[in-house]
């Protein structure tokens, strides 16, 4: 499992979300496998995460995501 911050720790010394976070809010994120982990950052960029996927609801609503968690759960555990 790696901790994955819900919004990237590269968006954190921006303006608009030293403005709009609190450092808690910042610090939050999950743990996730390695592969959707991989996943996540190749699909979207940081700023995608940082703005429209910075929830556990939206990844997981996310389409392109589900179909790849979906594929990641049916591989072997290396």
């Amino acid at each position: 499992m790696t901790f994955h911050h819900l919004i990237p720790k590269k968006m954190h010394r921006r303006t608009f979300f030293k403005k709009h976070y609190s450092k808690p809010e910042l610090a939050a994120g999950i743990d996730i496998c390695r592969q959707c982990h991989t996943g996540l950052h190749k699909r979207f960029s940081e700023m995608e995460l940082a703005k429209q996927l910075n929830n556990i609801d939206a990844i997981q609503n996310e389409p392109a995501l589900a179909e790849y968690f979906n594929w990641v759960s049916k591989q072997k555990v290396q």
